[in-house]
């Protein structure tokens, strides 16, 4: 690997000098990475590898953008969108409560909260299993850009309408993963339940939901990133004057892409949060499961 990296990198440098640096960053990185997954396996600086990955995306990022003098409304560098976001936080923060606490967030609950009761209703009954689920698919293939309008006419400009555009995009994987879910117990187990004469109650508490836990935190996890996507275009069809969609909107009409780029990385940072929020608490609640068994 050494060997072919150098090649790479003259390689690089015979075309152009400023592709050679950035070769050379790239690959020097990457040897530092496999030097410390190859060291530290099952060690506690392992996560330093990310952390330098990271670091290595943003580095090769600004060293483009600075050496082939790219325009920053094209793609600004990274140390221009960390000035905006020093210096716009205020704006950024609102942005925040509107379009995550109030919208995303919102509609995340009351979302997979249907979900989850409308799973127990159909698991109790194979009428509704027949007549929801082809009705809930039907409602998840609507496109966002057709429904988002439709829904900020229902429900207002404010964070409402984002929280029922939120609702339609993640009451169905849910749904479905709530659905399976409570059927992935054993049918012997669902039979030793019945021989202790258990009621629907006591077998779905003891046995059936903790079961399920796997895949509904697969669902919560999934539903995160589509929450966030949802609140912040819905915002694109109509807003109040605040809000992480409506400010990419508006900053994108005056190219102040540094601005636009600042608003996706509190995107990026809230997904991401939000997101290990949930995987954590998954860890917690199902150690006992195949999934969270560390080698």
């Amino acid at each position: 690997m050494p060997a072919v990296g150098v090649a790479l990198v003259l390689l690089g440098a015979l075309v152009d000098w400023r592709l050679g640096a950035i070769l050379a960053l790239w690959i020097g990185a990457w040897l530092v990475n496999v030097l410390i997954s190859n060291t530290a396996r099952g060690g506690g600086v392992r996560f330093l590898v990310p952390v330098i990955f990271g670091a290595t995306l943003l580095g090769l990022w600004e060293l483009a953008v600075r050496l082939f003098e790219i325009s920053p409304i094209i793609l600004p560098a990274p140390s221009v969108i960390a000035e905006t976001f020093a210096a716009n936080t205020d704006i950024l923060w609102a942005d925040f409560q509107q379009t995550i606490l109030k919208g995303a967030l919102a509609g995340y609950l009351i979302g997979c909260g249907a979900a989850f009761l409308t799973a127990l209703l159909i698991d109790r009954s194979p009428f509704l299993q027949r007549g929801l689920l082809p009705v809930g698919n039907f409602i998840a293939a609507l496109p966002i850009v057709g429904t988002a309008p439709i829904l900020v006419m229902w429900f207002g400009f404010g964070w409402q309408s984002k929280a029922a555009v939120v609702v339609a995009m993640v009451f169905f994987p849910m749904l479905v993963n709530a659905v399976q879910g409570l059927k992935a117990s054993e049918p012997m187990q669902r039979d030793l339940m019945h021989t202790y004469a258990a009621s629907y109650g006591q077998s779905l508490m003891k046995l059936r939901l903790p079961t399920a836990l796997p895949f509904l935190f697969n669902g919560l996890k999934i539903c995160t990133t589509l929450a966030l996507i949802g609140a912040i275009v819905a915002e694109f069809f109509g807003s109040p004057t605040v809000g992480m969609g409506f400010r990419i909107k508006i900053e994108v009409g005056r190219l102040a892409m540094d601005m636009v780029w600042a608003e996706i990385a509190v995107a990026a940072l809230a997904g991401s949060g939000f997101y290990g929020l949930v995987a954590l608490i998954e860890r917690k609640t199902t150690f006992w499961h195949p999934s969270q068994r560390r080698g």
